[in-house]
């Protein structure tokens, strides 16, 4: 007894109490195991019995699972047992890419999320989603159901659905008999021609409404479809055949509207009023040419605007589009106006058009502000006819439009800046200096830290190819830019920066072409010079011969005329008073005599001078800085000096 109330029986029970402990979970292991078939793995909540071949569901699985993986497999319509249906524990199922041709019957009663995208299922009956009381999101996608196949009223049955996806089915409208919680339908990529009045009239709560790729026009979408659809946040209308937005859109919620790829090739002024939730609109790839003033008014929550793929006409037409751009504030991502037309103007963007390079007739000039009108029209007046006739009723039209003078710029959430209409507040002009230099100057109407110059030859990718980019100083006004290409074509821009070098917001770059001169055209004024220069130096050279000729026949006549007065007179060392040097060689019995005007030679007769060498000395200067003593004098030589201050006694000769 002592030894059972020491400390081993604490350690003992610690033992027992781990023991029950594990057997107890082995137990329920063994359990769980057994629950699940043997051809699927069980784990925790789910079951999987997918990719297995099957051609029915696995008969054995038990209470306590919520997930049924059964996809990819090749089960039919009659591979549902009995006793699945009463399964409750099995919320979600997966059962696409499987061989049903019909919406299967007793699916476990409780589910709520049902995937049976990629079967060939051609009929949907009312029985069937009658059992699913609970079902909220149904994926019927990729399957072959037709509008025929489907039970009128058929999914109103599923009482609690909230999602269902009908993308790539065969329907050519729009199922009758939607149920009243439904958020989000998908019938992408239909057949859906027409759309009644009252296909939406329950489905108030509809968010979500996706009608890409169907075959919808004009006129099959009756006036007034989506107007009750107050909850509305996205409506997708991509890849039809509409000419024009639908009328009567929802005002109170829309968020997202989606029209591109359509044939829209007019927007009437009213076609989104009031619609001043929308955030985002694409209307890329249609016919748009032009749009009409004012048609984006109503939009002040608008924060991204497609129009991408529009053959758009720069012309008189666009000038309200090119100053309500630069208007916008930097939230506001309108892109994809790019101009196809005039040749002039073809690829440039439309927020980079200057107003001067728009063509406009004299007098054309449209007004600067949109003409919308903010109420509609008054209601028709009736017209009395006769008394066997009834009163004549007009049926208002879903667009209306102005005529008379423009009201003033309705209030917007977020005001353009301060400029006035038609004011350009950066201008830019371009001197094309030779074939690889283009000076750029541009005013700015704002003051700014600094300017980002980019430029980029045509037909060359801004990213990866030859766009270059210079940025300067808020002061500075003009640059060079060199080592360009010769007789090219460059888009040139320049941009606005502000403290943090973003786009400043509202005028933010302006963008325009220049041409650089063919190679050779930049020498022309060079050649010109260099052929007036040449012209005077010919008549320079022409009037240098004349003076030398000139001057050539006075030295000439000079020369004749002392010639023949020296056979006068014989050599003299004293003849004159003005300077004379003498020289002899050994080989020639003469003496060359210079004077100041002249030279001459004059022979020697003294035979005695022909025994030595002689050389040319200095006698003496004007100045009579050289003397008798300054002569330096060699052996079998002989020099004459004559100073003025040097007597005559001095005079030597060797």
């Amino acid at each position: 007894m002592e030894f059972l109330a020491g400390p081993w029986n604490k350690d003992w029970a610690s033992f027992v109490q781990f023991w029950l402990t594990v057997t107890l979970s082995l137990q329920m292991q063994f359990s769980s195991g057994a629950s699940c078939p043997q051809v699927c793995r069980c784990d925790n909540m789910f079951v999987y019995c997918n990719e297995r071949s099957l051609t029915s569901v696995p008969l054995g699985i038990q209470e306590g699972y919520k997930i049924l993986f059964l996809h990819n497999n090749q089960i039919n319509n009659a591979g549902f047992p009995m006793e699945l249906h009463n399964l409750a524990s099995v919320e979600t199922v997966y059962l696409y890419g499987n061989q049903l041709d019909e919406f299967p019957i007793n699916l476990p009663k409780n589910t709520r999320v049902l995937h049976l995208q990629e079967n060939n299922i051609q009929t949907i009956s009312r029985a069937a989603l009658a059992q699913l009381t609970r079902l909220e999101e149904l994926h019927l996608d990729d399957n072959s159901i037709s509008t025929v196949g489907v039970e009128e009223g058929a999914f109103r049955e599923a009482v609690s659905l909230k999602l269902l996806f009908l993308t790539k089915n065969h329907l050519s409208s729009v199922p009758i008999g939607l149920p009243e919680d439904l958020k989000e339908l998908r019938l992408d990529e239909n057949r859906i021609a027409v759309i009644a009045e009252e296909a939406f009239q329950n489905v108030t709560r509809l968010q979500r409404l996706v009608l890409d790729g169907n075959l919808l026009t004009d006129e099959g979408i009756a006036p007034g479809t989506f107007q009750d659809l107050v909850n509305l946040h996205e409506l997708a209308l991509a890849r039809n055949s509409l000419t024009f937005p639908p009328p009567l859109l929802p005002t109170q919620a829309l968020i997202k509207l989606s029209l591109q790829e359509n044939q829209i090739d007019q927007i009437p002024v009213a076609a989104f009023a009031d619609l001043n939730r929308l955030e985002k609109l694409d209307i890329s790839s249609n016919q748009l040419q032009s749009l009409t003033q004012g048609v984006f008014d109503s939009l002040s929550s608008l924060r991204h605007l497609m129009v991408r793929n529009n053959p758009w006409r720069c012309d008189c037409s666009v000038k309200w589009v090119v100053v309500w751009l630069k208007s916008l504030p930097t939230s506001i991502n309108a892109r994809g106006f790019v101009c196809q037309s005039p040749e002039k103007v073809r690829g440039m963007a439309i927020r980079e058009l200057t107003l001067d390079i728009i063509e406009c007739p004299v007098g054309s000039d449209s007004p600067p502000w949109p003409t919308l009108r903010s109420t509609p029209p008054p209601p028709p007046t009736t017209v009395p006819l006769t008394t066997t006739t009834s009163t004549l009723m007009t049926t208002p039209i879903p667009y209306y439009f102005e005529s008379s003078s423009p009201p003033a710029p309705p209030e917007h959430k977020n005001p353009p800046g301060p400029l006035p209409p038609y004011k350009d507040p950066l201008q830019i002009s371009f001197h094309v200096v030779n074939s690889t230099n283009i000076e750029v100057s541009w005013v700015s109407y704002f003051t700014v830290t600094a300017y980002k110059v980019t430029w980029v030859k045509r037909g060359q990718s801004q990213i990866n190819e030859g766009m270059r980019e210079r940025t300067v100083s808020g002061d500075q006004r003009q640059i060079s830019l060199t080592s360009l290409e010769p007789r090219s074509v460059y888009r040139i821009c320049v941009h606005m920066l502000d403290t943090l070098n973003s786009y400043r917001p509202g005028e933010d770059t302006l963008c325009s072409e220049a041409r650089t001169k063919a190679p050779g055209k930049e020498q022309a004024p060079q050649e010109g010079i260099n052929s007036t220069l040449l012209m005077a130096g010919i008549i320079g050279g022409a009037v240098l011969l004349v003076l030398v000729t000139l001057l050539s026949l006075f030295c000439w006549y000079m020369h004749r005329k002392s010639r023949s007065s020296s056979t006068k007179w014989k050599y003299n060392r004293g003849r004159r008073k003005d300077d004379y040097c003498e020289a002899g060689t050994k080989k020639d019995n003469s003496i060359l005599e210079m004077t100041e005007t002249s030279f001459q030679i004059v022979a020697l007769n003294n035979e005695q001078l022909l025994k030595g060498d002689f050389r040319i000395q200095p006698i003496y200067t004007p100045n009579g800085g050289i003397g008798f003593r300054d002569c330096p004098l060699s052996k079998n030589s002989i020099a004459y000096c004559k100073s003025s201050n040097v007597p005559s006694t001095e005079f030597c000769h060797t």
